[in-house]
């Protein structure tokens, strides 16, 4: 399993407009290969600007990059820089091997 972050600092005062951004958007994940799951997540606030995080669970590090190198990533991120005024900073991205598992 990998998954896939990108943190987000959005700042004080758009955070509406940002989940709107992701709320409405056109997805162009839900069938690609390996593709397992995804979550938008809102974190704590700074003084500045409000934490958030995307997150996808992929079968494989493969099966991310290969979603990547698709014409549904270029799809899904055609309008990216048209929201760069609600961040304090461009996003940062954080990939992470799965180690362990634990189930229910």
């Amino acid at each position: 399993m990998f998954i896939a972050m990108n943190r987000f600092r959005v700042k004080k005062g758009q955070e509406a407009a940002f989940e709107a951004v992701w709320l409405n958007r056109d997805s162009h994940i839900r069938n690609e290969p390996g593709f397992e799951a995804f979550h938008l997540l809102r974190g704590p606030e700074g003084e500045a600007y409000t934490l958030y995080a995307s997150h996808t669970v992929w079968a494989s590090e493969d099966a991310f990059r290969a979603w990547t190198r698709s014409q549904a990533f270029r799809d899904a991120h055609k309008d990216a820089g048209s929201s760069a005024d609600l961040y304090l900073e461009s996003p940062q991205f954080e990939g992470f091997a799965t180690i362990q598992t634990v189930t229910p």
